[in-house]
């Protein structure tokens, strides 16, 4: 049985104050020994306040982007390299906002995954469609392309270390929701395309749902086959919210 993981995503939030204050409570609210994995994915300057924080916790850090390249003249990226350097154990790779405002590809995001990977990163996947994608009926071919982009260039012992995000971009940040199985028939179909390439594997990928997971709706959401747990934005700054969704676990 696949093993839940609840990851927040601060995205462009926090300070030191407030992360020492958010953190702290997260730990108080956390047991030695959850039922999940737990995860916090911070603004690259306060890796290393978080790897100061939650060592030897049962809460892991991680980064929100990585660069395509593994060192250089390519100023203000950060490098795999950096990131383990700073202990993180996952990255964010293919956010919808990464690709939206930044113009990210699916090549450039493979490249990316190719360097967690190489790193010793758990890749966290992000694909999904939009609002106009969904319904003129695009859903699947829009994040089979997002995912096979990937997959074509991973061997089946990469892939089975990959993490995969269903992110519909129409639910993110906008209050509307998928119901709990329109995003499991999302995350089926995922998990088949990695079956195509692995059986194994597919077995063992987390598929996280990233569509404004909340604690009213959580346990629902987490309790359909294939979803494996969930990418948290809003809801992860609050401690109160972030712990009410691993209590759903």
């Amino acid at each position: 049985m696949r093993r839940k993981l609840i990851a927040g995503n601060w995205k462009m939030n926090g300070s030191f104050s407030a992360n020492r204050l958010l953190l702290s409570e997260i730990l108080a609210g956390v047991s030695t020994t959850p039922a999940c994995d737990i995860l916090v994915c911070a603004p690259a300057p306060y890796l290393s306040q978080c790897a100061e924080i939650l060592a030897k916790s049962a809460v892991a850090w991680g980064a929100q982007d990585v660069s395509a390249h593994p060192h250089g003249a390519f100023t203000g990226e950060v490098s795999a390299a950096m990131l383990a350097d700073c202990a993180c154990r996952y990255v964010i790779i293919g956010h919808s906002e990464r690709r939206a405002y930044h113009a990210e590809s699916d090549e450039l995001t493979a490249q990316k995954v190719l360097q967690a990977l190489a790193n010793n990163l758990t890749p966290v996947l992000c694909v999904g469609e939009t609002l106009e994608q969904r319904e003129s009926g695009q859903t699947n071919s829009v994040v089979a392309g997002q995912l096979c982009a990937v997959l074509d260039v991973l061997d089946v012992g990469q892939l089975s270390r990959l993490v995969i995000a269903y992110e519909p971009v129409w639910a993110i940040g906008t209050g509307k929701t998928a119901t709990p199985q329109m995003a499991q028939d999302v995350h089926a179909f995922l998990r088949q395309q990695v079956t195509v390439r692995d059986a194994a594997a597919a077995n063992v990928v987390r598929i996280l749902y990233g569509g404004s997971m909340k604690p009213d709706n959580a346990a629902e959401l987490l309790c359909m086959a294939d979803i494996d747990g969930g990418l948290i934005g809003g809801a992860a700054l609050k401690s109160a919210d972030f712990l009410a969704i691993v209590a759903a676990v």
